[in-house]
């Protein structure tokens, strides 16, 4: 008898405010998840991401893309719709997930800062009520770092936890840094993930007094020490020269700088190498500003054998190109965002609606190593589930 190996069923996830998927993608690059629903209000950006997964060879999710404001979802028609495909997707799937970071200027420090109160802040709390509304198996929640540290708005933060441990989650959470997942660019962002306590129990897991998931490992797929990296002795400042050539220092990892992923995603060649944002007023301010000097809040200028800064490209925040007198282009800024060199945005998309769905985005390696992070934490439990049964 030519006995197959068992194939196990796929994660089914559910995507709220994808953007242009570079969180989608990372769960979609791992062997455990399939994306079945997407979400995003914003269509260019929603066009930006149906294109690129053709362009990528993925199949369309079963229950369509949906381009409105998460609230309809919590009506009656749109909400009757998200609870039957969720019901359909239980068919062929043992666990059913949302993942989504709502929108963040609101909790951001360089944003607005509105917190709850702005309209992208009030997103957060329909998010948390639309995972309460379904009872997913697992959720992800992504945001920025001011949600967790600023003091105005962690209360909120706090209080998300609290409405979902009252609705039978148990939680994890982290403040990452893209950096440790291979992708180069200082990127903090704070990740929420909760399981429902019956999906634990039923996976093995020996649940405590406590709503805190203990035995959820954050470093099993992280490739860095943050710690580690930033306390290299990275190249400073050093005059501006157009098209220089300058060594790659020794004592650094050569693979989370910004020329090492130029070089891999061949953005000279790349279909989006010329779409970058030309200056108003001429060349001159362009080139003064020194290789490396990005502490600046606009104008920051890379430096090729270094990582980049947080990629944020809006809010008048202008990123240069190491060793050429112009702002970065958008396949330039994919590459810092770690993206894989065939992902490509559509040409008749605007600069405008390029960048921000770059800048907006969780680079793909972190959404990849936080996938794959939920997959090991799931396989360990139900590994550990199978040898207890085998053992009797």
């Amino acid at each position: 008898m030519n006995l197959q190996p068992k194939i196990e069923p796929k994660i089914g996830i559910f995507s709220f405010f994808a953007g242009a998927g570079f969180l989608d993608l990372g769960f979609e690059t791992t062997k455990s998840f399939e994306t079945l629903f997407v979400n995003e209000y914003h269509k260019p950006f929603m066009d930006i991401y149906k294109s690129s997964r053709k362009d990528l060879g993925i199949k369309e999710p079963d229950f369509g893309y949906h381009v409105c404001d998460i609230s309809t979802f919590l009506e009656e028609e749109k909400s009757f719709f998200l609870g039957e495909s969720i019901l359909k997707a239980r068919i062929n799937h043992d666990l059913i997930g949302f993942i989504g970071g709502p929108p963040c200027p609101d909790f951001s420090i360089g944003g607005k800062n509105k917190g709850i109160e702005g309209e992208n802040g009030k997103l957060s709390s329909i998010y948390v009520d639309l995972i309460i509304k379904n009872s997913p198996d697992f959720f992800l929640f992504e945001n920025v770092k001011g949600l967790y540290r600023t003091k105005k708005h962690r209360e909120f933060f706090d209080s998300i936890k609290t409405r979902m441990i009252a609705n039978g989650y148990y939680l994890t959470e982290k403040l990452i840094n893209a950096i440790e997942f291979g992708a180069p660019q200082d990127r903090e962002r704070i990740i929420l993930i909760g399981f429902k306590r019956k999906v634990l129990v039923n996976l093995g897991l020996k649940l405590n007094g406590t709503p805190v998931i203990k035995s959820f490992d954050w470093n099993a797929k992280t490739i860095y020490s943050s710690a580690d990296i930033f306390a290299k002795e990275w190249p400073s400042k050093e005059i501006f020269v157009e098209d220089s050539d300058k060594e790659c220092p020794l004592g650094i990892n050569k693979k989370l700088t910004v020329e090492y992923w130029f070089e891999k995603n061949d953005v000279e060649n790349h279909p989006n190498a010329n779409n970058y944002f030309q200056p108003r007023a001429g060349l001159s301010k362009f080139k003064i500003i020194e290789e490396g000097d990005d502490l600046k809040k606009s104008y920051k200028r890379l430096h090729r054998w270094r990582y980049s800064p947080t990629a944020a490209y809006g809010n008048n925040e202008v990123h240069l190109h190491p060793y050429k007198p112009r702002r970065i282009s958008a396949a330039e800024a994919l590459a810092i965002q770690s993206l894989p060199k065939n992902f490509i945005i559509p040409e008749n998309t605007t600069l405008s609606n390029m960048f921000k769905s770059i800048g907006n985005g969780v680079p793909y390696l972190a959404a990849k190593g936080l996938a794959e992070t939920i997959a090991f934490f799931i396989d360990n439990l139900k590994n550990k589930s199978n040898e207890k049964i085998i053992s009797k």
